[in-house]
């Protein structure tokens, strides 16, 4: 199976034509002769290099919306692919057992990759054209919060830890999921989370995108991956209601001044820290970036351990102090 080429954003152009030269030098390095064939082969290692130097000179310098942008890029390890990796025994558990399933939101019990035993809820914006739109783009409906629910309630009465992998935009905006609660199954996920008398750690993979997201975040420990962002509105959205309109000069001023990055919110004390990314993104080396949020989710699980007493109202007071 070949692997999937990756995907270039836009100011990502100086490593495409890097990369384009190199495979160009890599087709033809057969076609010559030995004499040829070490000259060619000792260019390719020079631009390989070359690559390797843009590409971490790009990361170090991004601003908030190219930031936004590698957040979203389609190649980052979705929740599946860390539960897949850094679970063991895992049993999914489906179902709100009011409405029905929601495919942008996967839950279940299993063990850690330290083996301790807790529940994981990671959402899961999908792979292809196809799963996107059957799971919503990662935008969870009110079952799928109701699920949510459910399993922490779940956590608590078997008194095991609960482990969030968010990557969202937000909740789902449909009518459909207007009309079945959206806002109450929301705020119905903060009320249990501000209840929980286990530990609750919350890794923001990508997106973390309004209360959709805090739905699941609102927890005793929260880190994010080194470029994800996590904001009340999207940048399109704030261009739009400050701006009148979103453009490609709005849009980046709006991610400025959300201040939306990883970097920013620790700054701002809104955050527990930061996961570093490998050079190039998440997406550039997925196990290296999976390998880190479990190192990552370990710790926070042992920094959290202890008496169940006063876990839950410290945690409420966390968020108080907030406001």
């Amino acid at each position: 199976m070949q692997p999937t080429p990756r995907h270039y954003l836009d100011f990502e152009k100086p490593v495409l034509e890097l990369a384009a030269r190199v495979a160009e030098l890599k087709a033809s390095l057969a076609e010559g002769t030995p004499a040829a064939e070490k000259h060619l082969a000792q260019e390719i290692a020079r631009l390989e290099i070359r690559q390797a130097r843009v590409n971490r000179l790009l990361y170090r310098t991004l601003t908030p919306y190219q930031k936004v942008q590698v957040a979203r890029h389609p190649q980052r390890p979705q929740g599946p692919d860390y539960i897949a990796a850094l679970m063991t025994d895992f049993v999914p558990l489906e179902g709100d057992r009011r409405f029905g399933a929601d495919a942008a939101l996967v839950g279940g019990i299993g063990r850690w990759c330290d083996g301790t035993a807790c529940v994981v809820l990671a959402t899961d914006k999908g792979k292809d054209t196809a799963s996107r739109v059957a799971k919503n783009f990662g935008m969870p409906k009110p079952e799928g919060y109701r699920k949510a629910q459910r399993l922490m309630q779940l956590a608590g009465r078997l008194g095991l830890p609960v482990v969030t992998l968010v990557d969202t935009p937000g909740a789902y905006p449909g009518i459909d999921a207007e009309e079945r609660g959206q806002a109450e199954a929301i705020a119905g996920c903060l009320e249990v989370l501000m209840q929980l008398p286990t530990p609750v750690v919350s890794i923001i993979t990508g997106e973390g995108g309004s209360g959709g997201a805090l739905a699941l975040a609102a927890a005793d420990h929260v880190q994010l991956l080194e470029h994800s962002v996590y904001s009340v509105i999207s940048p399109e959205g704030c261009a739009a209601i400050l701006w009148k309109e979103a453009t490609k000069e709005t849009i980046p001023q709006a991610a400025e001044a959300l201040k939306l990055t990883a970097q920013d919110l620790q700054a701002l004390k809104l955050i527990d820290g930061i996961i570093p990314e490998p050079p190039g993104g998440a997406h550039a080396n997925p196990g290296l970036t999976i390998r880190r949020v479990g190192e990552a989710v370990t710790a926070a699980l042992a920094a959290t351990r202890g008496p169940a007493a006063g876990l839950a109202a410290a945690r409420r007071q966390r968020f108080l102090a907030l406001t």
